[in-house]
């Protein structure tokens, strides 16, 4: 017999998967209080419960958290797989009610429904106030364009809007069988009539909207927020609200919540909710319903595809290739920082002892690190290939019998139509993992950290001009590698600091003539 603990409310709806299984007991916060916490195999919650470390310590049998929702915030996902307890969520529950509650927004925020609806029951009419906007024939920009993004495409093509769509990963065959403009994202700005958000919220994507390219917007456009809150700058967004370049505002979601910043909140322009986007009957029984299906089934030993810290693989096996586990995802992250631009395939080539063992959970791995931070959702290994279809990515494996003279050696390439990237890279025991190969140059590099990519002419002068440059900012090198093919011709560099590399310091390094491209990045 399993043991359930639902922490949070949750329907009996949601939970009939768990309430009908005959070998589960299922105990309800506020209901039941005949259970005893090192029982507990299952924990059930949705954002209010907060499971913290103090949480788990308080559930020794516990093998499964389960969200009834997309977020995993409340949940220490490092202290519970530290545990071994699984994590899973329900990525695809709210994927309408939130397409749907945006739709709603940019219906209400260009007809001024919400103004009007306070105007009446003053016991006012007036019809002057508040002439609107048609939605037929204008352009809608869409920043992000993942499960939530196509949806609403769909729904702006059934009022005959056109899309242009700003999404640095969305292949051209995707774009076209969506029937979507894909644009840059200064392109979308400068030619929507109406944008809405939706990409994950990342240091690339915070501030995405911000005073700089908001002046490049179109004349009385509007701007809609049913993502994430500090995609749109808040105090750049008032400042255009206020001298009329944006002719208005709907958010359901702020930088802090609830708001604190009331002078936009009250703008006679804005229209605002509390968070509603997942707030449905159907999302929240769907993801209820989600979750409780999975629990049930890890539970009696069967595979879930919505586990956000675990693969599902035998722990012996897992064991034998952690390093190259980790080390695809590292590989993944790097070559989606390197190439912003659409991805069509990604192989992986396998060379060495590696080739004895289970590899097809390595290259999962790969495009779990890959998909990251270009998709709205949590990507693992149990998700990616299904993410990555979704996505218009193709991805495959093999085997070849050179490795180049290492013991193991992987090979990653990412090919689209304007991107062909290669790296290598292997593991070596007591040294760790190593980059040992990129585009057509040796390097020998460990791929962690805070990282500058740097592409140059073989001059002299080239280093030391960088190296003025660290010390003058006060940041610290660590270690420089640096790859060449002819003396005098195309190099690289990869070096790797003490902190974050801030956007002064890169702007500067970019302006030794021998520097062609400077790019940060930050790997695990």
């Amino acid at each position: 017999m399993f043991h359930v603990y639902v922490a949070d409310s949750i329907s009996a709806d949601g939970l009939a998967p768990l309430l009908e299984a005959e070998n589960v007991r299922v105990y309800r916060k506020g209901q039941d209080t005949d259970f005893s916490y090192d029982k507990i195999d299952a924990l059930l919650v949705r954002s209010a419960t907060m499971v913290d470390e103090e949480l788990l310590s308080r559930l020794p049998n516990l093998k499964v958290i389960a969200r009834a929702g997309v977020g995993v915030d409340n949940i220490n996902v490092s202290a519970a797989t530290k545990k071994g307890v699984v994590v899973i969520n329900a990525p695809d529950g709210n994927t309408i009610s939130t397409a749907e509650h945006t739709f709603a927004m940019i219906s209400s925020l260009v007809r001024h429904i919400p103004q009007a609806n306070i105007n009446v029951k003053g016991a006012n009419w007036d019809r002057k106030k508040f002439v609107g906007t048609e939605l037929f024939g204008k352009t809608l920009g869409i920043v992000g364009f993942g499960r939530i993004g196509s949806e609403i495409a769909k729904r702006a093509k059934a009022f005959q809007m056109k899309v242009a769509v700003y999404d640095p990963f969305l292949t051209e065959s995707r774009a076209e069988k969506l029937d979507v403009a894909s644009l840059s994202l200064d392109e979308v700005l400068s030619t929507a009539d109406i944008i809405t958000v939706h990409t994950p919220l990342t240091k690339e994507t915070r501030g995405l909207l911000n005073s700089r390219n908001m002046s490049v917007l179109k004349n009385g456009v509007f701007l809609v927020n049913c993502a994430r809150g500090g995609i749109i700058d808040e105090d750049a967004l008032l400042e255009n609200l206020n001298t009329g370049h944006v002719a208005g505002a709907a958010l359901d979601v702020f930088e802090v919540e609830p708001p604190t910043k009331t002078e936009l909140i009250q703008h006679q322009n804005v229209i605002a909710t509390p968070h509603l986007g997942a707030s449905t009957k159907e999302a929240q029984y769907n993801v209820a319903y989600q979750v409780s299906k999975d629990v049930l089934a890890f539970l009696n030993g069967q595979s879930v595809t919505t586990s956000i810290n675990l693969p599902t693989i035998p722990k012996e096996i897992l064991n034998k290739i952690r390093p190259f586990f980790q080390l695809g995802k590292k590989i993944g992250s790097l070559l989606s920082q390197v190439s912003n631009s659409p991805v069509d395939e990604i192989t992986a080539t396998y060379a060495g002892k590696i080739t004895e063992w289970e590899t097809s959970i390595i290259t999962k791995s790969v495009i779990a690190g890959f998909l990251k931070d270009r998709v709205d959702q949590t990507v693992n290994e149990v998700n990616a290939a299904s993410i990555a279809k979704d996505r218009g990515i193709n991805y495959g494996e093999k085997h070849r019998n050179e490795s180049d003279g290492y013991s193991n050696l992987m090979e990653v390439r990412a090919k689209g139509k304007q991107v062909d990237l290669t790296v290598r890279a292997t593991y070596i025991e007591g040294y760790g993992a190593r980059i040992v190969h990129m585009n057509g140059f040796d390097i020998d590099y460990a791929p962690s950290g805070h990282l500058l990519y740097v592409q140059h002419h073989d001059r002299p002068g080239v280093i030391g001009q960088l190296g003025n440059i660290f010390g003058k900012h006060e940041t610290n090198i660590a270690t420089m590698h640096v790859g060449r093919m002819l003396q005098g011709g195309k190099a690289i560099m990869m070096l790797s600091v003490d902190k974050p590399i801030e956007k002064d310091l890169l702007d500067e390094i970019l302006l030794i003539p021998d520097i062609s491209s400077a790019l940060t990045l930050e790997l695990p």
